[in-house]
């Protein structure tokens, strides 16, 4: 499998346990507050979020740089404020 290079974030949300819209509803929030060029890094239970996390950030006039999907089912997000 190939791997996908480490992003250093600078601000990290964890909505491990948060049913949809609230991972949405939090990661918008933590968007809307960051500088440009800042990253978050969204820690993510929910499997809708696979959805709405990554178009959230393009929506949002953000970058989104990637997911990585770990064993244990948690996903992780990577968006930079542009």
């Amino acid at each position: 499998m190939k791997q996908t290079p480490r992003i250093s974030a600078d601000i990290i949300l964890d909505t491990s346990g948060l049913s949809c819209p609230l991972p949405l509803l939090k990661t918008k929030k933590i968007l809307d507050s960051l500088e440009s060029g800042q990253i978050l890094k969204v820690i993510c239970t929910d499997p809708g979020s696979k959805e709405h996390i990554p178009n959230l950030g393009l929506r949002n006039g953000s970058s989104y740089l990637g997911m990585e999907h770990t064993d244990d089912d948690t996903l992780i997000y990577f968006i930079k404020k542009d």
